[in-house]
């Protein structure tokens, strides 16, 4: 794809950098909130877990009175029951919630690292030591949160949301003002 056809193909966003600005601007901030405030981001992330849970729950549990004669209905019935229940269990405390989410967590980034090292040594694709890099930078985050546990139950999963945030924000920016230069540049002279 030429810059020509870039140009010709973002018309449709010229006018509205300005809107892909101020949506990054808000994620950004929002971010900040959420960076300054980790407990509150934690506590309100899990709640609207469980109650996502809740919620798929009882429409899979609905689901299933539908598809009567279904082979899986029975453990489509379970697995509803099960995620109303265990949302119910997180929205009514939303404190162990994040304790076990927070494990869970620390043993995704150990084990995830460590695969990561082992299939990087193991395949030795091109520039294989970055691999090696991320995943031991992967495993000493599982290992910093697992030692930290439960103290980091307050804290990891709002940080987590905060920096996610943050990134989306500042990448909205700037595609925000790679569209208005695209704009500039698609002006006649």
């Amino acid at each position: 794809m030429n810059t020509q056809t870039l140009v010709d193909e973002s018309g449709e966003l010229r006018p509205k950098w300005g809107w892909f600005l101020a949506l990054g601007i808000a994620l950004l901030l929002l971010g900040a909130v959420a960076m300054i405030v980790p407990w509150l981001t934690t506590l309100t992330s899990v709640l609207v877990f469980g109650w996502l849970l809740v919620f798929g729950g009882v429409l899979e549990v609905i689901a299933v009175f539908w598809a009567r004669g279904w082979p899986s209905i029975v453990l489509h019935l379970l697995g509803g029951i099960l995620s109303t229940v265990v949302g119910a269990l997180v929205v009514a405390h939303p404190d162990a919630g994040a304790l076990g989410l927070t494990l869970l967590l620390a043993t995704l980034f150990l084990a995830g690292g460590l695969f990561r090292v082992g299939a990087a040594v193991v395949l030795r694709l091109p520039n294989w030591g970055w691999a090696v890099a991320g995943g031991i930078v992967t495993a000493l985050l599982g290992v910093a949160i697992w030692i930290m546990w439960p103290f980091s139950a307050l804290w990891v999963i709002g940080m987590f949301v905060a920096i996610e945030l943050m990134f989306r924000g500042w990448a909205w920016v700037m595609f925000a003002g790679a569209a208005r230069e695209i704009s500039k540049a698609a002006r006649p002279l």
